[in-house]
């Protein structure tokens, strides 16, 4: 089993969000008279790497809701990816472990999206075994449900993680022909064949069926009192296989020092109806994804969390460092 290596930040501490005080009076009353009167308790989430605000908000009647909110002119990416959410959980399939919208509204430059909220925390690191095999059970779920997507769902114009892949995620390549700098990268490391691996990823990923979450890491999921895993964040839905997101959810578990290798060949995701996950799957998905956050790490300072940079580092390097244990490379 690997070493545990933790991250150099908590995932349920990435964040750097406004506050409930910061966000403008008019935008706060619009909320306020959503919730019955102004929140007894803001529970901030402190998981994340964007600027949005988002909270647990009670109002006087004890209900809870989840909220994100982004400014129109400013934070216009947020807001399109909130918006674009609602959409997709609107449009999932009844019963899957994920939060479903309430209810969104504009007021004082700001866009506000409240969904249900799960009473649940993000899960630890080093990952504890029954909070993965319930992340693994729910993402299982999910998967089945996606495998056949409803119509109105797919009529959403959701992009392709093939085109993904060659636009923003395959970067080995472009390191290797001179196009990119090289990040720092450990001797062993060899770079024809990372590029040769991360290569096949669009490929496999056209001619998979289905959806695929596309964004599923540990601070995406909440695990709740009675220990069922939710899936969470889910405006980067795209057309492709259930398996990526089983390797993007895996790399943790890694780190964690446990047995990614089976718990990757034996979830239905890679392993199951409609299609099996090619032979070569999980070792093409983790040099894509370690070229992709290894150069993302080395690419300067971000505004949208002072962490996300040394997560992208640590995560490649997770990656890379199962891969190579995968592949004999020392």
């Amino acid at each position: 089993m690997p070493a545990i290596s933790l991250p150099p930040v908590p995932y349920d501490a990435t964040a750097d969000r406004p506050d409930w005080a910061t966000l403008p009076a008019g935008l706060r009353d619009a909320l306020a008279a959503r919730l019955g009167g102004h929140p007894v308790t803001v529970r901030p989430a402190g998981a994340g790497f964007t600027r949005g605000f988002a909270a647990v908000l009670t109002g006087p009647t004890g209900e809870p809701v989840f909220v994100k909110a982004a400014a129109l002119a400013e934070q216009r990416h947020l807001v399109d990816w909130y918006a674009h959410e609602a959409a997709v959980l609107a449009r999932l399939p009844a019963g899957l472990p994920v939060p479903r919208p309430r209810w969104a509204l504009t007021e004082a430059g700001w866009y506000a999206l409240a969904l249900t909220a799960v009473d649940g925390h993000t899960p630890r690191l080093p990952w504890e075994p029954a909070e993965l095999d319930a992340a693994l059970t729910a993402y299982a779920e999910v998967a089945a449900a996606l495998a056949a997507p409803p119509a109105d769902l797919v009529a959403l114009g959701l992009p392709r993680l093939a085109d993904l892949a060659r636009d923003d995620i395959l970067w080995w390549g472009e390191v290797a022909a001179g196009r990119e700098p090289a990040p720092a990268l450990p001797p062993w490391a060899p770079l024809p064949e990372l590029a040769a691996l991360e290569s096949r990823l669009p490929a496999y990923a056209d001619a998979a069926p289905g959806l695929a979450h596309c964004d599923l890491r540990v601070d995406n999921v909440l695990v709740d009192a009675a220990g069922r895993a939710w899936i969470c964040d889910w405006n980067w839905l795209c057309h492709g296989p259930a398996w990526f997101d089983l390797v993007t959810l895996l790399i943790t578990g890694y780190a964690s020092g446990l047995d990614t290798d089976a718990a990757f060949a034996g979830h239905p995701a890679a392993a199951g109806a409609p299609a099996d996950a090619p032979a070569d799957a999980l070792d093409v998905t983790l040099a894509a994804l370690s070229g992709y956050l290894l150069t993302s790490a080395a690419a300067g300072p971000s505004t949208a969390s002072p962490h996300i940079r040394a997560h992208q580092r640590w995560s490649g390097e997770q990656a890379l460092s199962w891969l190579a244990a995968r592949q004999g490379w020392t």
